[in-house]
């Protein structure tokens, strides 16, 4: 295979030109903005810096983020804040469930910080989410990214059992990086989480950051314990530095590498890859319904 370049940080003061992207403005992204604010909503639009919020939300969708916006890890690339969550807010499904008929969404896409405080690692609200969400919006179709749950597997299936359309847990790294940049998790428990919802007969979806230090062969290896587990969607993004603090951006990674990748994905056998700079778990979430053979 021809090796393709990537742009070593230390080269250059700015982002390349490819990951410029279009600052917040419109109606919609307005209304939206509204609807999380006044139903105290959070979103991993917001808390996790996504240079994507401006498209999505002005199209009128958002990904929610549930159980609070305190996670109990402490992942160097993330840039939802760490520290002791406050007390389950038990009224969340409905309110999130509301806002969702008021957006009129038609994919509406779930996420949560870790939960390891919670005996049931936050799967009860997880549930209880999913259902409200189907009472007030039947014809909504929702994907859900979820915690591997400290592998207690009980907890994952509590959500495997109202059974999203599509069901999502992001391996974020190659495994040579994981004790690096996922502290607190487990590349093979990751694997093992996807690979219980793909045998559960669930469209199963996963993402990996690219541009923390991994190679070429990293990136490849980790694709293929993805597919191998029986993952059917991918995505491949560029990783973003959220702070000095935290993990630094090692290359930014070419469109080209990007596409590449995609390529190597299909070949291997997955149903959808979604892969480039500002590619991330939810974004163009509503294509990947796929008929599952």
């Amino acid at each position: 295979m021809i090796e393709l370049p990537v742009i070593p940080v230390n080269q250059t003061q700015r982002k390349p030109d490819w990951l410029r992207v279009k600052l917040p403005v419109g109606k919609e992204y307005r209304h939206v903005r509204s609807l999380v604010d006044e139903h105290k909503l959070h979103t991993i639009c917001e808390s996790g810096n996504c240079p994507n919020m401006g498209e999505c939300w002005g199209a009128g969708t958002a990904t929610f983020m549930i159980l609070g916006n305190i996670c109990t890890r402490s992942c160097s690339f993330c840039a939802v804040a760490t520290g002791r969550p406050l007390p389950v807010d038990v009224d969340e499904p409905n309110r999130v469930a509301t806002s969702v008929k008021l957006m009129g969404v038609k994919h509406c896409v779930i996420t949560s910080v870790d939960r390891d405080d919670l005996k049931d690692g936050g799967s009860i609200i997880w549930a209880e989410t999913i259902e409200a969400i189907r009472r007030e919006s039947p014809e909504t179709t929702l994907e859900t990214l979820l915690p591997d749950f400290k592998g207690q597997w009980d907890n994952l299936d509590r959500v495997i059992a109202v059974r999203p359309e599509v069901v999502s847990h992001n391996l974020e790294t190659v495994r040579r990086l994981t004790r690096e940049v996922r502290i607190q998790a487990k590349y093979d428990r990751s694997l093992e989480c996807l690979r219980r919802i793909s045998e559960a007969g669930l469209r199963t979806k996963s993402g990996i950051m690219l541009g923390l230090g991994e190679t070429e062969e990293d990136v490849i290896e980790a694709m293929q314990d993805l597919y191998d587990v029986g993952v059917h969607i991918l995505t491949l993004g560029q990783y973003l530095q959220p702070t000095k603090a935290h993990h630094p951006v090692v290359d930014w990674i070419t469109p080209a590498q990007f596409d590449k990748y995609k390529e190597i994905g299909l070949k291997m056998g997955f149903k959808y890859v979604e892969s480039g700079p500002l590619v991330r778990s939810s974004y163009h979430a509503e294509k990947h319904l796929f008929d599952m053979q």
